[in-house]
C-alpha cells in the first residue's frame, strides 16, 4: 500500500502512470489524499465540503482514463458546477448551493481523470487576495507562516496542493487569484488567456471578462497535462483564444528556435512600493534565464493608468456583487443582507445599485485600452518578467473586508499591481516558484506572455524549474 509521504512527493503525472500500470489503485490514493486533507490541510483551514464516503466509493470503482487516470482533485469552491458538490463562495448568503448540470470545464475534469471529493476554501465572492471568509470560520493559514494568508481567492487551493492532499487543484483568477496564492505558497500556477479554458454554459463571462479557470500545481508538466484535458472551444462561448495543436505537454520537449526577449519590470506603476525581497526575486529569475540563453533587459511598463484602471476594476466587481445579490434576493426577498455580507461586500452591493450603464461601459472600455496597450508593448518582447505581489505573502488580517469596499480594493491594488491588468489584457500569466526568503518563505515572480502563448509561457518556465528545482519544496509537517 502506498504511504502518504510517497503520495505527497509525487506530482501528478507520475500518480497517473502508477494508475495506468495498475501500479497502486484509485482507492489507495484517494484514502492518502483524505488522510492528509484531514490532517494539515483541515488545521489550516483549506477545504470545505469533502464528501469522503463518496470519494472512496467513486474511486474503488473508478476505471482509469484519460491523463490522470483516477487522480484525486479539489474543486475551488468558486461557484463551477458540480452536480456533486455544493458551493458557498464563501459566503453565508448561499449557504451549501447545489447545482443540477456539471459545468462545462467540470465534465472535462472527469473526462480526463480527476476525481473531485472535496472543495477548497475562498474569501467572499472570491474577492479578496486574502482567504478570511467568516462562511469559512476563520482565515486559511500559509503553511511557510501560519501567520501570515496563504493569498487568494484561491487559497485553500494553495495549501492543498502545498501539503500534499493532491498534485493538482482546480482555480480561478479575475485579478491575480490564482498566482497569489501560488506566489504565497510556493507553487506554479498559470491564468491562461481569455477563452482559452470554457467558463460555461450556465454563463459566457464574468467581471467583464476578467476572470479564467486553470489549475494550481507543482510542476510545470502537470499544469501543461492539465491544460491539453481542458483547453478549446465551448459552443456559443464570447470569446476563444488560440490553443496550440497538438499537446502543451509534449511542446515542452521543444527547444526555442532562438532566444527569447523578455522584459524585466523592477518598478510599479504609479510609485507603488515594492518589497525588497520582490525584487530581489526578479533579479534571481533575470540571472536564471540570461545563464539559459536569454535576453533580458530592464524595461519601464507601459503607461497604464493604474488609478483609473483600480476604479474601473472596482466597478465592475461592485456590479457583479449587485447582480448576483439582487439574484438571490428575488428569490429570497426576507434575507437581511448585514447577516450574509461582509462589510466591504455590503458597500459594493451599495455601490453596485448607483452605478451607471455608462459607467460600466466605461470600465469595459478601460479593460480594452490596457489590452491594446499591452500587446503593442510586448510587440518587442517574448515575455515580461514582475515581481508577482509587491510584498511578502500578507499576515492574517491586513486585508480584511471589515472597511468600505473601495478601501479595501484601493490597499488589494497597491499588493497585487502586476496581475489584474493581465485579467484586463486578457493575457497568460504564470507565477513561477524559484525565489525563497532565508527564512524559507516563497517568494514569487511573473512571467506574461503574448494573447493565446501558453505554449511557450510553460516552456521558458520549464526551463527555469530545470535549473531551480522546486518540486521537493512542500509542506512535510503531516503526522500518520
Amino acid at each position: 500500500m502506498m504511504q502518504a509521504t510517497e503520495y505527497q512527493r509525487r506530482d501528478g503525472i507520475a500518480l497517473a502512470d502508477l494508475i495506468h500500470k495498475r501500479d497502486v489503485a484509485p482507492v489507495e490514493l484517494m484514502e492518502r489524499a483524505i488522510e492528509i486533507g484531514d490532517g494539515r490541510a483541515t488545521a489550516l483551514n483549506a477545504l470545505c465540503y469533502v464528501d469522503r464516503e463518496q470519494a472512496i466509493d467513486v474511486a474503488r470503482q473508478a476505471v482509469p482514463r484519460g491523463q490522470f487516470g483516477a487522480l484525486p482533485f479539489l474543486l475551488k469552491d468558486s461557484g463551477l458546477a458540480s452536480k456533486t458538490l455544493p458551493s458557498s463562495v464563501g459566503s453565508r448568503l448561499f449557504g451549501a448551493m447545489r447545482s443540477p448540470i456539471d459545468a462545462t470545464l467540470t465534465k472535462r475534469f472527469i473526462d480526463d481523470g480527476f476525481i473531485s471529493f472535496g472543495r477548497t476554501t475562498v474569501p467572499e465572492f472570491c474577492m479578496a487576495p486574502t482567504t478570511e471568509a467568516i462562511q469559512n470560520g476563520g482565515p486559511t493559514r500559509n503553511p511557510w507562516d501560519e501567520t501570515r494568508s496563504a493569498g487568494g481567492s484561491s487559497g485553500g487551493a494553495g495549501v492543498a496542493v502545498s501539503t500534499g492532499v493532491v498534485p493538482i487543484a482546480h482555480g480561478s483568477d479575475g485579478g491575480g487569484s490564482i498566482r497569489i496564492p501560488a506566489a504565497c505558497c510556493g507553487l506554479y500556477g498559470l491564468k491562461p488567456s481569455r477563452g482559452l479554458v470554457p467558463l460555461g454554459p450556465s454563463r459566457g463571462e464574468a467581471w467583464g471578462g476578467l476572470a479564467a479557470d486553470g489549475v494550481l500545481t507543482r510542476t510545470v508538466r502537470d499544469t501543461a497535462a492539465a491544460l491539453d484535458g481542458v483547453v478549446g472551444m465551448e459552443l456559443g462561448a464570447p470569446y476563444a483564444a488560440p490553443a496550440i495543436p497538438g499537446s502543451y505537454r509534449e511542446h515542452l520537449r521543444q527547444p526555442f528556435d532562438r532566444p527569447l526577449k523578455i522584459a524585466m519590470w523592477r518598478s510599479a506603476f504609479e510609485g507603488i512600493a515594492v518589497a525588497a525581497d520582490c525584487i530581489a526575486a526578479v533579479a534571481f529569475t533575470a540571472n536564471l534565464l540570461a545563464s539559459l540563453g536569454h535576453e533580458v533587459v530592464d524595461a519601464a511598463p507601459p503607461p497604464i493608468k493604474y488609478g483609473s484602471f483600480l476604479r474601473a476594476h472596482q466597478d465592475v466587481l461592485a456590479a457583479s456583487v449587485t447582480m448576483t445579490v439582487n439574484g438571490m434576493l428575488r428569490t429570497r426577498p426576507d434575507l437581511d443582507l448585514r447577516t450574509c455580507l461582509e462589510p466591504a461586500l455590503l458597500d459594493a452591493y451599495a455601490i453596485g445599485k448607483t452605478l451607471s450603464a455608462e459607467t460600466y461601459a466605461l470600465a469595459i472600455t478601460r479593460f480594452h485600452t490596457i489590452a491594446r496597450q499591452m500587446e503593442v508593448y510586448m510587440a518587442d518582447y517574448d515575455v515580461v518578467l514582475t515581481p508577482t505581489l509587491t510584498q511578502l505573502p500578507a499576515p492574517l488580517g491586513t486585508h480584511s473586508m471589515e472597511t468600505d469596499f473601495r478601501t479595501f480594493r484601493n490597499a488589494v491594488g497597491a499588493y497585487t499591481t502586476f496581475l489584474a491588468i493581465i485579467n484586463a489584457s486578457g493575457q497568460p500569466a504564470a507565477n513561477v516558484p524559484v525565489y525563497w526568503t532565508e527564512d524559507g518563505l516563497p517568494v514569487g515572480v511573473q512571467l506574461i506572455g503574448r494573447f493565446g502563448q501558453e505554449a511557450g509561457l510553460l516552456k521558458v518556465s520549464a526551463q527555469l524549474e530545470e535549473a531551480a528545482p522546486w518540486i521537493e519544496r512542500y509542506d512535510r509537517q503531516f503526522q500518520p
